[in-house]
């Protein structure tokens, strides 16, 4: 069983959450994970390896974007470190694809952006897209099961942290639970914040701002908000859907880095 420990969050990550790791808050959290990984290995998700991926894939200078989830998805072979993010060989038209998925993959079609080709967002996340869960860890079967072991805390201050770091930055806020992390948010420098139903199946129409307008006629216009903001903060736009040319090139790219 591999160790959870502080160490598997980048250096940039902890330096922002500075004398954290020494409070009582970090030590519940460290053993409770402890504890659940000695006696229910195979039931957690992620892998934990993967647990920290968000911050592996999307360093603190390059955050860009905030998407906020609420826990891992609980059902076999999903769950990938990510918030939203599944594997891309998930089939889109499968009924393992979670309906929130569907519902973004729509959006981003109603905004002119396409389909979404498959369900990984890791791209989305090496643009700077932090997708970010608010629990990191769940039993397998039992949504929100971790939702009470300490995640809190660190998401808290790391939410908090950012806000006040970063400046220019978009917070995409879907449904109540992210949007009660507003209050550490609007402590921090110039952001838009940018709020809508959850895009699951269940809450993608309700409230005053639906994710989805009923009728599937329009979207919340999320994604082409967020790219209006960075243009005009002079920063780079997110390629939502990357074309196979993009695909290559970039592919190609990574190959002298």
């Amino acid at each position: 069983m591999p160790p959870f420990s502080k160490d598997a969050i980048p250096q940039d990550w902890r330096n922002l959450l500075g004398d954290y790791f020494e409070s009582s808050s970090w030590k519940t959290l460290e053993g409770n994970i402890q504890s659940i990984l000695a006696s229910e290995f195979n039931s957690v998700r992620p892998d934990p390896q993967h647990f920290f991926r968000a911050f592996e894939l999307t360093p603190v200078e390059s955050v860009k974007a905030i998407i906020l989830g609420q826990d891992p998805y609980h059902s076999p072979g999903l769950a990938q470190g990510l918030a939203f993010s599944i594997p891309s060989n998930i089939p889109v038209n499968s009924r393992a694809f979670p309906s929130s998925l569907r519902n973004i993959s729509k959006a981003l079609e109603l905004e002119g952006f396409g389909k979404l080709p498959n369900g990984d967002l890791h791209d989305w996340a090496k643009q700077g897209v932090l997708l970010l869960n608010t629990a990191l860890s769940v039993k397998l079967g039992e949504a929100g099961s971790h939702a009470n072991i300490g995640w809190k805390s660190l998401i808290n201050l790391l939410i908090s942290d950012l806000a006040k770091r970063n400046s220019n930055l978009v917070w995409m806020l879907w449904g109540g639970h992210a949007q009660s992390k507003l209050p550490l948010i609007d402590t921090g420098k110039d952001s838009l914040i940018l709020q809508s139903s959850h895009p699951s199946g269940l809450g993608v129409y309700k409230t005053d701002k639906p994710f989805l307008v009923p009728g599937g006629k329009e979207s919340c216009n999320h994604f082409t908000k967020t790219n209006a903001w960075l243009a005009g903060h002079g920063l780079e736009p997110i390629q939502w859907i990357r074309t196979a040319q993009d695909s290559n090139q970039t592919h190609q790219a990574d190959l002298f880095r």
